[in-house]
């Protein structure tokens, strides 16, 4: 399972969310795509499911160009919230199984159990964070070659996301998966990664295997993006 992107380039108006931009994502690995809030993470992932499309460059999945049958073959955790209030848990559960034939209920029902979700409640009456936790669930329980999930850990209190990160490694199948985050919660990411993808509104300035920071350099995911970020900006 690969993601490629070759020279790909997005804007809206004048104001460009990618610049140029070459990627090359593998199975077998966890990837944690960094940045400020609006540097090209969020329009990153929407092209890598065929949500959205560059103005320039191509996108392709295992050597096919992204299209918008691609959503039934990758699993996208959205940042937005797009839940029927009226369902519980469950139906919520049974309604995206419905829809997925790659959906693994099985999964789904582990998962409910593990992130402490009860699945007689209406969405309507669950936290931000239950609802982020549901959210998980409903990516995780599909069983496509890449999951892309987009500020997972949004509303989730320090505590909390601890234990979902911890969660997340038995739900993966990276003999047959690739998992791509992206985030602003760089700590809490970074004990998930292999490799880390730095980009900065619209520009990749770094990209690093996650243990020859932290072994060879004595850097962590933190400091380093921060050093990265302070020598872009005093070029510029």
């Amino acid at each position: 399972m690969t993601l490629q992107l070759n020279n790909v380039t997005k804007h809206y108006g004048k104001e460009f969310a990618l610049k140029d931009v070459s990627l090359s994502l593998e199975k077998g690995k966890i990837y944690g795509l960094v940045g400020p809030n609006g540097s090209g993470k969020s329009t990153t992932l929407k092209m890598m499911t065929g949500l959205s499309f560059p103005n320039k460059g191509t996108i392709t999945l295992n050597g096919a160009p992204i299209t918008r049958k691609t959503a039934a073959d990758v699993a996208y955790l959205t940042e937005l919230d797009m839940f029927y209030e009226t369902f519980t848990v469950q139906e919520t559960v049974d309604y995206v199984a419905s829809q997925f034939s790659n959906f693994n209920l099985e999964k789904a029902r582990a998962l409910l159990i593990d992130l402490k979700l009860d699945a007689t409640k209406k969405v309507k009456t669950l936290s931000k964070g239950n609802r982020g936790r549901l959210k998980l669930v409903t990516a995780l329980a599909r069983e496509t070659g890449a999951i892309l999930l987009d500020e997972p850990f949004s509303g989730l209190d320090p505590m909390v996301r601890e234990a979902t990160v911890k969660s997340l490694l038995q739900y993966v199948d990276l003999d047959q998966q690739v998992l791509i985050i992206a985030t602003h919660e760089i700590i809490e990411i970074e004990p998930l990664l292999d490799e880390v993808i730095a980009l900065h509104y619209g520009d990749i300035i770094g990209q690093e295997n996650v243990e020859v920071l932290r072994e060879e350099q004595g850097l962590s995911v933190l400091n380093w993006f921060k050093e990265i970020v302070r020598r872009v900006e005093v070029e510029k």
